[in-house]
C-alpha cells in the first residue's frame, strides 16, 4: 500500500509541474502571433473620425478593456486567475462575446461528434483485429489491410473523399455545416433530422480513421498472446479454447485501453480537420477563426482545454494501469 501511494503521488506530481510549463506555454505562444488585433476592432469604431487624439483615446480604451496595455507578468497573472473562475476573456474576433461562450456552445457539438464515433471506431477496430488474430482467413489478408490503408489517409484527404463523393456526386448528405442554415436551433423533429443528416460525414470520416489503426494493435498484441507460454500450456492440460481465448484477448486489450483512453482525452484537440473540412460549429472551426482572427484570448482557451484533457488522460492512464495491470502493482511493492 505504501509503495502504491509513493507511486501516486509521484505521478500527480509530475502531471502537475506538466501543467504549469502547459499553462505558461500556452499563454505566450499565441501572443508571439504577428499583428495588432485590438487595432482592428478600434480601427471599426474611429471610422469616419479625424481626430488623432479622439482616435488614440478609443484605442487606449479598448487596450484596457483587453488588458493588453499591462506587462506581460501582469496579463499572465490575470489571465491565470480568471480563467479559474472560468473567465478567458472578451474574443477579438466575435467581439463582444465571451470566449467562455464560444467555448461552451462549440465544445458540445464537438463532443457530440468525436466520442461516439472515436468509441463506435474503437470497438470496430479491436473487434475486426481480434478476428484477424483469431481466424485469419480472408479477415487477415484482405479486409485488415484494407481497412489498414484507408486509416492511413490523412484525415482531411479521407474527408475531402467523402465529401467529394457522397455529397457532390451521390448527394446523400449535406455537403458543410451542423444544420441547415435556414433552421434557427430548437427542439423540433425537423431540427433533429437535420443535425443527423449533417452529422453522417463526419461522423463516418473519424470512425474510418479510427478504425485500422486499432484494428492492427489488437492482432499484434493477441498474435503475442496466442503465442505465450501460458496459452501452450493452458492447451497441453486440456482447457477449452474459449476459455484460454478469454483471456488472451482479456490481455490483449490493455494496450488498447491505452488507446482509448487517449484518443477520448484528445478528442476534443483531435480529428479537428473533420470539423474544418465540413465547417462543423465544432471546436476546430472555432480554432480556425480564432487563428485567421488573431483572437488569442480564443485560442489560448482552445488549447488549454486541449492541454488539460491530454494530461487528465494521460494520468487516468497511469492510475488505471497500477489497477489493472499486475505487474505495475508488482513492482511497487517490491
Amino acid at each position: 500500500m505504501k509503495g502504491m501511494k509513493k507511486y501516486y503521488t509521484q505521478k500527480i506530481m509530475w502531471y502537475l509541474l506538466t501543467l504549469v510549463f502547459a499553462v505558461l506555454l500556452n499563454f505566450i505562444l499565441p501572443r508571439l502571433m504577428p499583428g495588432d488585433p485590438v487595432s482592428t476592432i478600434a480601427s471599426k469604431s474611429v471610422e469616419g473620425m479625424t481626430d488623432a487624439t479622439a482616435i488614440q483615446k478609443v484605442y487606449e480604451d479598448y487596450a484596457a478593456k483587453f488588458g493588453i496595455n499591462k506587462p506581460m507578468y501582469v496579463q499572465f497573472f490575470t489571465w491565470v486567475k480568471n480563467a479559474l473562475r472560468g473567465d478567458f476573456g472578451i474574443s477579438f474576433s466575435q467581439y463582444p462575446r465571451t470566449v467562455s461562450d464560444i467555448i461552451s456552445s462549440s465544445v458540445l457539438w464537438t463532443i457530440c461528434l468525436q466520442l461516439p464515433a472515436i468509441i463506435v471506431g474503437w470497438i470496430l477496430g479491436n473487434l475486426l483485429g481480434a478476428i484477424a488474430a483469431y481466424m485469419k482467413g480472408v479477415f487477415d489478408k484482405a479486409i485488415l489491410p484494407a481497412f489498414l490503408f484507408i486509416s492511413n489517409v490523412p484525415a482531411f484527404g479521407m474527408a475531402t473523399v467523402l465529401l467529394f463523393v457522397f455529397s457532390l456526386k451521390l448527394h446523400i448528405a449535406p455537403a458543410a455545416g451542423g444544420y441547415a442554415s435556414s433552421m434557427i436551433p430548437h427542439m423540433s423533429l425537423a431540427f433533429m433530422k437535420s443535425v443527423l443528416s449533417h452529422y453522417q460525414l463526419p461522423f463516418w470520416s473519424i470512425v474510418i480513421i479510427t478504425i485500422g489503426g486499432q484494428a492492427i494493435g489488437m492482432r499484434s498484441m493477441s498474435i503475442y498472446e496466442l503465442n505465450a507460454d501460458y496459452v501452450k500450456y493452458s492447451r497441453f492440460l486440456g482447457i477449452k479454447d474459449h476459455t484460454i481465448v478469454k483471456y488472451v484477448f482479456r490481455n490483449a486489450m490493455l494496450p488498447q485501453i491505452t488507446g482509448l483512453a487517449m484518443s477520448l482525452g484528445t478528442m476534443i484537440g483531435g480529428n479537428l480537420v473533420a470539423e474544418m473540412v465540413f465547417s462543423y460549429p465544432g471546436l476546430g472551426t472555432t480554432m480556425l477563426s480564432a487563428v485567421t482572427g488573431q483572437d488569442y484570448p480564443l485560442l489560448s482557451a482552445c488549447t488549454l482545454i486541449i492541454t488539460i484533457m491530454v494530461l487528465l488522460a494521460n494520468l487516468l492512464v497511469e492510475l488505471l494501469y497500477a489497477v489493472i495491470d499486475p505487474r505495475v502493482k508488482a513492482s511497487q511493492q517490491d
